[in-house]
């Protein structure tokens, strides 16, 4: 069932914008009436990567006219392949920076406001306060708690995406009309067992396909048209190219919008979470609380030195917890693979002889951290994880390697 208009009628168009939005006037459910509404409408994008990139480029077309785009990262090379809003030139700047340029070239009469910071439970409210809706385009958990929490204190809609491998889904999160985030989602999953597209992975098409499904309800709750994803979350499986609904209410003991929230403030997302802040490529990951301490680490120049230094590895056994797919990209010489999955289980422990020292590493550091502790707790005691990771090593040591 539709929702009244969000947004009130701007000032007439001009003859320019006309023609230029004929087709989207020609609509009944848009008409005249409904391109001024999305002249008028403020939209925050919530990130420019895999998800924001077409929600930026249509909610552009569409005649928005103020996007505001939140991001604080710098384009990758690895982020090319999906996030279609930046291009090769872009490598190194700004993500805010090069998705200004790109809409300005998509349509010059719309307004993209940047905001080049991380949004947090000190900035968010604010942020948030100055638009109509939020599109969440982000990739990790902390932020999506928050950007519901806030929306949800604001009483803004906050639509929602999430896309992993070939897997994705989507929906309106908006307390006002049906569930929150946190009502279909009360806890986040445990962060180990939270593999991100950095580590696994995302077909960059199946980006397009949420993508282009989010930025489309933002016109139709715009202009007020249409059955918008209230109360309703969409599952995509690209590889079988289905489509499954779900239907999901509103939660009467939600912590945030129920009868008696006991949320009431924006609170620390990352503690939340189980997570600390995430840096960018290279960034060291917090050390873990082993059995008897932190989890101990080396640096990858240490690291080089054991390897193809003047005294070789020796009795160091070198372990990579990282898939296969990954390690086709980048790896360290004389590393033994056994995946993550095998610490979990058990089957790492037995596998590696008690008294040999050992050093872990993945992509950045979580995950070997994760395995090193497991080895710590299950007896191992000279046990080390490789401060950064393979990008550690690639950038210190090795730097004809790709990195991803």
């Amino acid at each position: 069932m539709a929702l009244p208009p969000l947004v009130e009628p701007s000032a007439p168009l001009s003859a320019r914008e006309i023609e230029r939005y004929a087709r989207h006037v020609l609509l009944p459910h848009v008409g005249m009436q409904g391109q001024r509404r999305l002249k008028n409408a403020r939209v925050l994008v919530v990130g420019a990567g895999g998800l924001g990139s077409p929600v930026l480029i249509y909610l552009a077309a569409a005649g928005v006219g103020t996007i505001g785009v939140l991001d604080c990262d710098v384009v990758e090379r690895s982020n090319l392949a999906r996030q279609v809003v930046h291009g090769s030139g872009d490598v190194g700047r700004l993500k805010t920076e090069s998705a200004v340029e790109a809409l300005a070239s998509v349509n010059p009469l719309v307004r993209v406001v940047r905001h080049d910071v991380r949004i947090d439970a000190t900035n968010a409210v604010a942020i948030i306060a100055d638009y109509d809706l939020v599109v969440d385009a982000t990739d990790n958990f902390p932020t999506r708690y928050l950007i519901n929490d806030a929306c949800v204190l604001l009483g803004k809609p906050d639509i929602w995406g999430s896309v992993y491998r070939f897997d994705a889904a989507t929906s309106i999160w908006w307390a006002r009309h049906g569930p929150c985030y946190r009502c279909v989602f009360p806890q986040p999953p445990p962060p180990a067992q939270v593999p991100s597209c950095a580590d696994g992975g995302v077909l960059g098409v199946v980006c397009a396909a949420i993508g282009s499904i989010q930025g489309g309800e933002a016109v139709k709750l715009i202009v007020g048209m249409g059955d918008p994803l209230t109360g309703r979350l969409m599952l995509h499986d690209g590889l079988a190219q289905s489509w499954d609904v779900l239907t999901v209410r509103k939660n009467p003991d939600c912590a945030i919008c129920g009868e008696h929230p006991a949320v009431t403030a924006l609170v620390d997302y990352e503690a939340f979470c189980g997570q600390t802040p995430a840096g960018g490529p290279g960034t060291p990951a917090p050390s873990v609380l082993a059995a008897d301490g932190p989890v101990p680490q080396i640096s990858a120049l240490e690291l080089a030195d054991l390897v193809v230094g003047p005294s070789g590895a020796g009795d160091v056994l070198i372990v990579d917890v990282r898939s296969a797919q990954e390690r086709m990209i980048s790896s360290i010489p004389g590393a033994r693979a056994i995946h993550l999955d095998d610490f979990r289980s058990g089957a790492a422990v037995r596998l590696i002889p008690f008294g040999q020292p050992v050093v872990i590493f993945c992509k950045v550091g979580a995950r070997a951290q994760e395995a090193a502790r497991i080895l710590i707790e299950s007896g191992h005691r000279d046990v080390r994880s490789l401060e950064g990771g393979v990008l550690a090593w690639v950038r210190d040591v090795d730097p004809a390697q790709p990195t991803y």
